[in-house]
């Protein structure tokens, strides 16, 4: 099954007999509060305007659990999780897609997720809401209660230790921009740089300017670039556990298993006794 889905596949589906369950995923990680902007609120975007029948899931709340020392984004409590899925109308049986402003983190985040969990068909919108040409709605769904219950562990999963290991056995990918992959600027988390061996991957390159992914051959040949092929099992991390969840998915569509470091830059940089590489070079 394709990770994505395009808004035309999205349109049809809808309108077919068994539509699939629709989330709307709409966040940004903000750093309005040192700008002086107001913070970016996804549920008002949301209450605007969405596609018809989309419910809303707020990231902060319900894909992920408190931050501290595991992280920004660390995992959500999988009861929390499956009774926030439930509410919104998620079933094993039934396909779900998912989407957000165009960015493609958040929803990305929601697909690892519900993969992590057991659920079997989870797609993303190819460029989010901004690919929809269809009419939004203002009108709050109201969900059938569904019946998906997590089962943790169907999606590859590392911690600290294991992406430490696999940067010296693997492929780490580090989906960050890369001046903060350099340490050249921190503008989240106690400090610069990167995981010992980990590669410099920006997620924003797998993408094009309107935000789709690009074709599966040009993703697949920028991960063989990258030593993909040759490496026996490939992990991607990132600053909190959300863009590395997009880049996940964008080596899904290459046809290439990697595995998520969810606490990511924001859990490794947390304790200080763990080594930190700055510059261009992975050591």
């Amino acid at each position: 099954m394709n990770a994505i889905i395009s808004a035309s596949e999205l349109a049809n589906a809808l309108a077919g007999p068994t539509p699939p369950t629709l989330l709307d995923v709409r966040w940004q990680l903000s750093t309005a509060k040192a700008a002086g902007a107001p913070p970016f609120d996804g549920r008002a975007e949301y209450a605007a305007g969405h596609i018809p029948g989309a419910v809303f899931i707020d990231l902060d709340a319900d894909l992920a659990g408190p931050a501290g020392a595991a992280g920004r984004h660390p995992l959500p409590d999988p009861e929390h999780f499956g009774a926030a899925m439930r509410a919104a109308g998620v079933s094993a049986d039934r396909p779900v897609v998912v989407y957000d402003g165009g960015q493609g983190w958040a929803a990305a985040r929601t697909w690892w997720l519900l993969r992590w969990t057991g659920h079997p068909e989870v797609r993303v919108l190819d460029g989010g809401l901004a690919a929809w040409t269809g009419t939004l709605s203002p009108e709050l769904p109201a969900p059938a209660p569904g019946t998906f219950a997590p089962a943790p562990g169907a999606a590859a999963l590392l911690d600290a230790d294991g992406a430490a290991a696999l940067a010296r056995t693997g492929l780490l990918l580090d989906a960050r921009a890369g001046e903060r992959y350099r340490g050249e600027v921190e503008p989240i988390d106690p400090v610069g740089g990167h995981i010992p061996g980990a590669l410099s991957a920006p997620t924003t390159e797998n993408v094009a300017a309107d935000g789709r992914f690009l074709p599966a051959a040009e993703l697949a040949d920028r991960f063989k670039a990258l030593g993909a092929s040759d490496a026996p099992e490939v992990g991607v991390y990132c600053g909190s556990g959300v863009s590395g969840a997009h880049e996940v998915l964008a080596l899904a569509v290459a046809g290439i298993p990697a595995a998520l470091y969810v606490g990511s830059w924001s859990e490794w940089s947390h304790d200080s006794s763990r080594p930190v590489a700055v510059g261009p070079d992975p050591q």
